[in-house]
C-alpha cells in the first residue's frame, strides 16, 4: 500500500487541515487519558515546524448530530494545548461564517481546534457541501485518525476529494506494521485472536489464515469451537449459530497446514461474577455448572512456546475476563510473552490493548494500534476509506 505521506508535501506558508481522533475519556471536565492526543502529536509539531499554519477536526462522544455541550471540544483543547506546549484556539463552531474568520485569521505557527465534527449530521452522512466546507479550511489535508479510517464520513473521506491528501505520521505507521502481516510476514507468524465473540472475529481468523502458520484462539469464542470439536463446555459462552463456521474454519486450517491452538484447560467459576471463586480444570473439557473464563497453565506454556519461535506476531483480544483479578494471568501471561519477544509484535482491537496498557508494557511492543475497529477491519483485510483517499 503505497500512500502519499506528509513528508512527500511542502507545507511552507500553507494551512493544513488535519483530521485527528481525539475521542478520549473525558470526566468531570478532564481528560482522563490522553493517549490519543500524544499519537498525534507528531504530526501537528512536523507541521508548525515546516511553517504552516494548522486547523485541527475531530469527533468526541455521539452527539447524535446535534450540538450538545457535554460533548464539546474545549476540555479537550485544554490538555491538547498542554500538551502542544503552545496556545490551541478553539473555534466557535465547525462550520459558518464566525468559523471562516477564525480561520482566515490563523498566522504560520498557530493551531486552531475546530467543535466537534460530530455535531453535525452530515458528518456520518458524508455529506458533499458539507465536506466541501471543511475543505475550504485548508490547502492542505492530511488525516491521521486512523481509529475512523474504516468510517467514510466528510472529515475523514469527504475532504480527500477536494484537496492534496497526505497521512499524517500515525497513519503510515499503522499501515506499515499492519500491512505486511496480510502481505508477506516474516515467518513463523503467529496470530493470537481472543475475545468473546466467534461472530466478530471470524473475518480476522479468515483473513490471517491466509499468511500465518500458528493461530491461538482465546477468549469466550473458543469455547463455540471446542463444542464444535466434541468437548463438553459446561456453562459456557458459545454462538451455536457459528459453530458450523468454526467447524469451517477449522477444516480449511487444516487443509493449510495452519496450526490452530484452542484451550486444553481453563480457569472456571460457578458464576460470572467477579467473587466467583476460580477453578482449575485441568482438561479440555468443562464440567457442567461451571463458566470457562480463562485459558489454564497448560494452555499459557503452549502459547508461549509458540511466541519464543515466533518472528512475525499479532494479537487481538483478551485471553479471558482479564478485567477480573482472577481472570487476568492468561491475557498477562500472553502480554508478558509478547513483551519479552524479539519478533515484530504488533497489538489492536481495543481489549487487548487495554491490557498491554493495564499491564505496563506498551514500550515492549513493536506497534500498539491507535484503532479498535479500524485494526479489526484493516486485519480482515477490507478497504479502509480514510487509507484509501490517501493513496498514490
Amino acid at each position: 500500500m503505497d500512500l502519499n505521506t506528509i513528508l512527500d508535501g511542502n507545507f511552507a506558508g500553507k494551512r493544513a487541515l488535519v483530521r485527528v481522533d481525539f475521542n478520549v475519556p473525558v470526566k468531570d471536565g478532564v481528560v482522563t487519558d490522553d493517549t490519543r492526543i500524544k499519537a498525534a502529536l507528531p504530526t501537528i509539531k512536523y507541521l508548525l515546524d515546516q511553517g504552516a499554519s494548522v486547523v485541527v477536526m475531530s469527533h468526541f462522544g455521539r452527539p447524535k448530530g446535534k450540538k450538545n455541550p457535554d460533548f464539546s471540544m474545549a476540555p479537550i483543547r485544554e490538555r491538547f494545548s498542554a500538551l502542544l506546549g503552545k496556545p490551541v484556539t478553539l473555534a466557535s463552531d465547525v462550520i459558518g461564517e464566525a468559523v471562516e474568520k477564525e480561520v482566515k485569521a490563523l498566522k504560520a505557527g498557530e493551531v486552531l481546534l475546530l467543535e466537534n465534527v460530530r455535531f453535525y449530521a452530515e458528518e456520518e452522512a458524508n455529506d458533499p457541501a458539507f465536506a466541501k466546507t471543511l475543505a475550504s479550511y485548508g490547502d492542505v489535508y492530511v488525516n491521521d485518525a486512523f481509529g475512523t479510517a474504516h468510517r467514510a464520513h466528510a472529515s475523514t473521506e469527504g475532504v480527500a476529494h477536494y484537496l492534496p491528501s497526505y497521512a499524517g505520521f500515525l497513519i503510515e505507521k499503522e499501515v506499515k506494521f499492519m500491512g505486511p502481516l496480510l502481505d508477506n510476514p516474516t515467518q513463523p507468524f503467529v496470530a493470537i485472536i481472543g475475545g468473546s465473540k466467534v461472530s466478530s472475529k471470524i473475518g480476522v481468523l479468515e483473513s490471517l489464515a491466509k499468511t500465518c502458520q500458528t493461530v491461538v484462539i482465546g477468549g469466550g469464542m473458543a469455547y463455540t469451537f471446542l463444542l464444535e470439536q466434541g468437548h463438553s463446555i459446561g456453562d459456557s459462552l458459545v454462538e451455536q449459530e457459528y459453530r458450523q463456521t468454526a467447524a469451517s474454519f477449522l477444516a480449511k486450517a487444516e487443509e493449510r497446514g495452519v496450526k490452530v491452538i484452542l484451550p486444553v484447560d481453563h480457569l472456571c467459576g460457578a458464576a460470572f461474577k467477579e467473587d466467583t471463586e476460580p477453578v482449575l480444570v485441568d482438561s479440555a473439557d468443562i464440567p457442567d455448572g461451571l463458566i470457562g473464563m480463562d485459558i489454564g497453565v497448560k494452555t499459557i506454556a503452549l502459547i508461549v512456546a509458540e511466541l519464543k519461535r515466533a518472528k512475525s506476531v499479532v494479537w487481538n483480544g483478551p485471553m479471558g475476563v482479564f478485567e477480573f483479578a482472577a481472570f487476568a494471568e492468561g491475557t498477562h501471561e500472553v502480554a508478558k510473552a509478547l513483551a519479552a519477544s524479539s519478533a515484530v509484535t504488533v497489538v489492536g482491537g481495543g481489549d487487548s490493548v487495554a491490557a498491554i496498557n493495564k499491564f505496563h508494557l506498551a514500550d515492549k511492543i513493536s506497534h500498539v494500534s491507535t484503532g479498535g475497529g479500524a485494526s479489526l477491519e484493516f486485519l480482515e483485510g477490507k478497504t479502509l476509506p480514510g487509507i484509501k483517499a490517501l493513496e498514490k
